[in-house]
This record gives structure tokens, C-alpha cells and sequence, in this order.
């Protein structure tokens, strides 16, 4: 065997303790990371819950731009109930999804008139000076963050 080939595998050994000592402290931590992504899912939460009425049309209707942001602050709030109450990978992987998606929406339709599909209205808002948008992103992205460390970590049982 060469030097090279042992001393890389010396390397890569040395990284890979190191990575699982980290991995190790952030799941005894566990509790503290999920009540940390909740804050974002919280933060989200609201926004869109307070924001929801100001996107109901005059006409109504069922799926209207209101109930898609009453929906996203009824799964932002169960989300983080769920990561406080039972951080398990299952949960991790439910706030990342959610979280990926939500940040993923506000910046396609801020930037992409991709206009209705289906049922789904025009999302299309090409600013970020609406109150709470940013700070909505700035959550959802944090979240996503957050909860991608989390399921990563996080025991298949918890």
C-alpha cells in the first residue's frame, strides 16, 4: 500500500469523525434545533394569516389567493406544533418540504408570471414591497435551513 493511499485514507477518516462528532452534538440538541426551525415556521405563519383577507376577490370562490394563504398559515402552524411537540425525521422532512415549497412559490411567482393553473389564480406579484413578503421569504428560507440540518441529523426514531 503507498503512503499517499494511507495518508488520504487518514484524511478522509479524520473528516468523517469529525463530521459524525458534529452530527452527534447537534442530535443531543435535538429539542433546541426543532423549537429554532418552529420560530420561522411561526413567523410565516402569521403573515400569511394576517395578509390572507387582503387576496380574497370580491367574487369569492373556493380556491381563491386568501384560502391558498390561509392554508400555508394553517401548515406553517402545524408544522411547528409538530416539530415542538415530536422533532422526528418523518416531521424533519415535512417541515423542509413545506418550507422548500412555500420559499419556492414566492419566488417563482415574484419573478415568473406563470398565470392561472387550473383552479390555482394568477400569483403573480412582481414586487417585494407587499407587507410581510420579505420577511416571509426571509422565514421560509431560514426554514428551510433549519429543518434540512434537522432532517439530515435527526434519529429515524425519536
Amino acid at each position: 500500500m503507498s503512503t499517499a493511499t494511507r495518508t488520504e485514507r487518514r484524511r478522509l477518516a479524520h473528516h468523517d469523525s469529525r463530521w459524525q462528532r458534529g452530527a452527534a452534538i447537534v442530535r443531543r440538541h435535538i429539542r433546541l434545533l426543532a423549537v429554532l426551525a418552529a420560530v420561522p415556521f411561526v413567523i410565516d405563519a402569521v403573515v400569511h394569516a394576517t395578509s390572507a383577507s387582503s387576496y380574497d376577490p370580491a367574487g369569492g370562490g373556493l380556491i381563491t389567493e386568501g384560502n391558498l394563504f390561509r392554508a400555508e398559515a394553517g401548515l406553517a402552524a402545524l408544522v411547528a406544533l409538530l416539530l415542538v411537540a415530536r422533532p422526528s425525521r418523518s416531521v424533519w422532512t415535512l417541515a423542509f418540504a413545506t418550507a422548500v415549497t412555500a420559499l419556492g412559490a414566492v419566488v417563482l411567482y415574484r419573478y415568473v408570471n406563470v398565470g392561472a393553473i387550473g383552479p390555482i389564480p394568477n400569483l403573480y406579484e412582481p414586487t417585494w414591497q407587499v407587507p410581510g413578503k420579505l420577511l416571509s421569504a426571509y422565514a421560509e428560507a431560514s426554514a428551510v435551513v433549519i429543518s434540512g440540518v434537522g432532517a439530515i441529523v435527526a434519529p429515524l426514531r425519536a
